[in-house]
């Protein structure tokens, strides 16, 4: 019988717990470990290193405890240019949008791409963002919650219209319950896949004692058309909870992955909420490819990743982040896009609408590798 691996209520098959690291106190300099812990040999990787300078305040050195506050020296300028070149123009939104609203893929009505993420991550803010855009107004399309268990709890299909009362353009954003710690707060592996298949109708209510099966799930599709599949994976994360994610979901997140992989389906990553994480960016969107925070990972190759964010954003903020994101799922950051959702704002801001909309033409982008590989032959007819 197959064992929950107890990350999201995936079952992987017979699984081995990871071992759970002992606790480990982080110091400025140093790391110790609790009473009666055993002493690590690696390499200490101190403020020292990440800041690149020999002068640190000497209270980082001070093995002493003290209550004395001491603030971090200002840093010099971060990078004159962004590590990534997008454009803020309204002519790039205005061109944005009219490739994402003239969007059509071959052989079906729509690409359907499928929101994975924890619960909280920002799945249906994205959904309601992007859909705010094209309304000219915030609106929240998809229902929105803010509490610890998932608030979507069926799946649920939002055609993208560009212009209200049109036709929907080539665009299908699909949500669904929130991935969890256990198998009672999430999707299983089995429904997810069977999702990804096309198995699974709209409104399908999904329950941990009720996979989806054929002989149960009323409306399930034993053959699936090549519209009613999933074609593009994002997966979504929470950029405020990088750090604080267990370490034995890069396991669970990578295996899920295989499993998609092997059906084809290209992945690609979307990190929220990062305004939430650099005040500059915050203040001013178009920040986000420069924005500086002094940030340093504590031994990346070990579960327990800690990232350190002090004082001021360092030039590295959004991209420390990304790349923490891509390591966390197993892929290039080249996957990874950052996007700031719409939350407590009341009208759409120019510069937020081309993040969002650089998002969704990342994903489109994937999605056509996939109808690329599997369209019918050059004859076939639109439905």
């Amino acid at each position: 019988m197959a064992k929950s691996n107890g990350l999201f209520g995936f079952s992987f098959g017979t699984a081995v717990p990871a071992p759970t690291p002992a606790p480990v106190l982080f110091t400025m300099g140093r790391k110790e470990e609790p009473e009666g812990g055993t002493e690590e040999k690696d390499p200490v990787v101190s403020l020292n290193d990440t800041l690149g300078s020999k002068e640190v305040p000497s209270a980082l050195n001070d093995k002493k405890e003290t209550n004395k506050a001491f603030s971090f020296p200002r840093l010099s300028p971060g990078l004159e240019s962004p590590w990534r070149v997008l454009k803020w123009t309204e002519e790039q939104r205005t061109t944005l949008m009219k490739n994402i609203s003239s969007y059509k893929p071959s052989c079906t009505e729509a690409a359907r791409v499928l929101l994975l993420g924890p619960v909280g991550s920002g799945k249906s803010s994205f959904i309601s963002s992007v859909q705010s855009v094209f309304n000219g107004r915030v609106t929240n399309r998809a229902m929105v919650g803010s509490f610890s268990i998932s608030f979507t709890k069926k799946l649920q299909f939002y055609k993208i219209r560009s212009l209200r009362g049109q036709q929907p353009d080539g665009l299908v954003l699909c949500d669904t319950m929130g991935l969890g710690d256990s198998a009672m707060t999430g999707p299983t592996l089995h429904d997810v896949l069977s999702v990804i298949q096309g198995h699974v109708p709209e409104g399908h209510v999904f329950s941990p004692v009720q996979p989806v099966n054929l002989s149960q799930t009323l409306g399930y599709r034993k053959r699936p058309s090549l519209e009613e599949k999933i074609h593009c994976v994002a997966f979504v994360l929470d950029a405020v909870k990088m750090s604080s994610y267990h370490g034995s979901l890069s396991s669970s997140f990578q295996q899920l992955r295989e499993h998609i992989s092997e059906l084809g389906i290209h992945q690609v990553a979307l990190l929220t909420h990062v305004d939430l994480v650099c005040p500059e960016t915050a203040q001013d969107v178009t920040n986000v490819y420069k924005s500086r925070v002094v940030q340093a990972a504590v031994s990346p190759n070990r579960p327990d990743v800690f990232l350190l964010v002090v004082h001021t954003c360092d030039a590295h903020v959004c991209r420390a982040q990304i790349n923490q994101a891509a390591a966390l799922l197993g892929m290039s950051s080249s996957y990874v896009v950052p996007v700031k959702n719409y939350s407590s704002e009341l009208d759409v801001d120019h510069n937020t609408d081309v993040l969002l909309l650089n998002a969704v033409d990342h994903i489109l982008q994937y999605a056509d590798l996939y109808f690329l590989d599997n369209s019918p032959p050059p004859d076939c007819e639109t439905p």
